[in-house]
């Protein structure tokens, strides 16, 4: 669990480092870090602060349970809005992330599922 943790940080802080970078070129307001507004696209799979508080009590198989299910949401979330990006954006590079979004975290939940017993 926590290997699979490292890396889903490991690949979504460069994602978020140049979405970022395109954002702050394009004269865009960057949101803050860990900032979970989202209501411009839904929620995105974000986690809702009774959510975070719920897992912030959690430990040991309860807390790696809740964490695999809100990072599943919050990754079909991802993959959702990476779709959108390949059907509507114009920005050739934003379209490649979108697709390495999709492979990579559809990969992620179905490992997510199995960890769970979903698959």
């Amino acid at each position: 669990m926590k290997k699979l943790a490292e890396q889903i940080k490991k690949a979504q802080d460069p994602e978020i480092k140049t979405l970022s970078g395109w954002l702050t070129s394009w004269g865009e307001q960057v949101p803050a870090e860990g900032a979970m507004d989202h209501s411009a696209h839904g929620t995105g799979g974000m986690m809702t602060t009774e959510e975070m508080d719920e897992l912030d009590k959690a430990s040991g198989t309860a807390f790696d349970t809740a964490f695999m299910e809100m990072m599943i949401k919050h990754h079909e979330g991802a993959v959702a809005m990476a779709r959108t990006e390949k059907a509507e954006g114009a920005f050739p590079d934003a379209k490649k992330m979108a697709d390495a979004i999709i492979t990579s975290q559809t990969a992620e939940i179905a490992r997510m599922n199995d960890f769970l017993g979903k698959s």
